[in-house]
């Protein structure tokens, strides 16, 4: 058996052949010979823990259904919209995750960003967007949290964001949306949920904000009574 980056040829005797097509293994490829783009390119994929093939941009077809990550100037050889640009690489990794999955899924799943929180010492938090989980951590400082969704908020284009809060611990639920409400100029529409059974008896019990972070999961997927939040920052 011989390979190489296009095919695969199986020889079992002299007289007889065959080629099969290579296929590709992943629904991402990087097509770039930018040494620093390229880097960039897999240093965020392996962060976001998201498999790719390496290919050149004159192997790309029109009949491919990858996405296609290259940068702005090696675009015009790729004959497909199905494109990101190494520019679109300078934000948070979630907010490129986001980026992402809108292109893979768009018209496939709803674009809602949904937002799940579990307020404690330790709150836990997931983001879910065209219904597949972009993120998944835990904060022990509001501040930092806040600031985080507003970045996600501003930087993630949906037809709709909810926030979900559990209603476990209601004075630090109130602090985080309060702040949200003040610090976001825009408006998102809020959930109190109830979030008894979110703190699942998980085999590693004990780890460090494992449990924060699937509440804050488990938030997501459960329903509240809605609240159009509209934006104090702009009415003062």
């Amino acid at each position: 058996m011989i390979k190489n980056n296009t095919q695969t040829i199986f020889k079992f005797s002299r007289k007889y052949s065959f080629i099969i097509p290579y296929q590709p293994q992943n629904n991402i490829a990087v097509a770039t010979v930018s040494g620093k783009s390229y880097f960039k390119f897999v240093d965020i994929l392996r962060r976001l823990k998201l498999n790719y093939d390496s290919v050149l941009p004159e192997e790309i077809t029109s009949s491919d259904r990858r996405l296609i990550l290259t940068t702005v100037h090696e675009s015009s050889k790729i004959p497909t919209n199905l494109v990101l640009l190494d520019d679109e690489f300078n934000y948070h990794p979630t907010i490129i995750k986001a980026k992402i999955v809108e292109k893979l899924q768009s018209g496939l799943n709803d674009s809602s960003l949904v937002i799940g929180i579990d307020p404690g010492s330790r709150i836990g938090l997931s983001v879910f967007y065209y219904e597949k989980e972009i993120e998944s951590s835990f904060y022990t400082s509001i501040d930092d949290l806040v600031s985080h969704i507003i970045k996600i908020l501003v930087g993630i284009n949906a037809r709709r964001k909810v926030v979900k809060v559990g209603n476990g611990t209601m004075r630090i639920a109130r602090h985080i949306v309060n702040s949200l409400n003040l610090r976001f100029c825009s408006h998102f529409e809020l959930e109190f949920v109830d979030e008894r059974k979110t703190s699942l008896k998980i085999r590693n019990y004990n780890k460090r904000g494992e449990r924060d972070k699937i509440s804050a999961r488990c938030i997501t997927q459960r329903e509240g009574y809605r609240y159009l939040i509209l934006p104090l920052s702009r009415m003062g």
